[in-house]
């Protein structure tokens, strides 16, 4: 299995001298098969113009799978031009909330955006996901709900023979329960997504001082994802869904602090590739 991440940032893009090492674009992680194409796409934030660098040209022929549906997981869909292809073949998946295409128009049309979801070229069908275990695109996929404010919010478990990651990439455990550290409990769902698995893809927006703050606003803290990581037994951390302003420099000290760390620690940048069975983050 190849992870590529094609946009790691959070809330909103992050453009600018400052921002550049780990990205600015907003969540988008492609994933394929070895030395294919990837088939499926998880979130659409500004990060998927980025994934159509990875088809050179060729239409994408898959699964695209959103945890949720706020802007910065959505607003790349209509600049996303592997999919948005006369030949591309795409099945768009949400949270079960009703008419998936008819959701998700709410913001992709006039007076928000030109076109509606319909004028996207190419075979397109929505439908919702509910919680429980699929088979998609020759993976494994178990989908559960997770504490996020603002409408239904999913995390995903994605397997295949040579391995397996979890994807929280928006996930407020604050909301279900304050827990030890006042920066939320381990909710039962993200503990059956993450338990045992090779990689944590985990929302990381604030850090703990910036934490009671802006916990209202349905994030984790750092400290929370790693501790997450370390009940799990999650093999390996990645920190994503940086803050905006978050920048470069502050993020290269956070990954500094955990140096050593068990799991290791590492902050999500724009383009790394990571290959399971795990090897190093390129």
């Amino acid at each position: 299995m190849r992870i590529v991440i094609c946009g790691s940032r959070g809330s909103t893009p992050a453009p600018g001298p400052d921002f550049v090492r780990y990205g600015g674009h907003t969540s988008c992680v492609a994933v394929a098969h070895d030395g294919k194409d990837p088939e499926l796409i998880l979130d659409a934030g500004t990060g998927i113009r980025r994934a159509t660098e990875l088809f050179d040209g060729r239409p994408f022929r898959g699964t695209l799978l959103f945890g949720h549906l706020h802007w910065d997981h959505t607003q790349g869909l209509p600049f996303f031009s592997a999919g948005d292809n006369d030949d591309a073949r795409v099945h768009a998946l949400i949270p079960e909330q009703g008419d998936a295409e008819a959701v998700f128009a709410r913001f992709m049309s006039p007076p928000h955006f030109p076109i509606g979801p319909d004028r996207l070229r190419g075979e397109w069908k929505w439908d919702g996901i509910d919680p429980g275990v699929h088979q998609i695109e020759g993976f494994e996929i178990v989908a559960d709900e997770i504490p996020h404010k603002g409408g239904r919010a999913f995390g995903y478990r994605i397997s295949d023979d040579t391995g397996s990651f979890a994807y929280l990439s928006d996930h407020g455990p604050v909301s279900h329960a304050e827990g030890p550290h006042g920066q939320g409990d381990f909710h039962a769902a993200a503990r059956k997504i993450c338990d045992d698995v090779d990689l944590l893809i985990h929302d990381s927006q604030h850090t703990a001082s910036e934490f009671p703050s802006r916990s209202f606003l349905g994030h984790s803290a750092i400290d929370y994802a790693v501790e997450l990581a370390e009940t799990c037994n999650a093999k390996h951390v990645l920190l994503f869904h940086h803050d905006p302003t978050r920048t470069d420099d502050q993020l290269d000290e956070i990954v500094a602090s955990y140096r050593g760390h068990v799991p290791p620690v590492s902050a999500a940048a724009e383009g790394d590739v990571i290959d399971l069975p795990l090897g190093p983050v390129s």
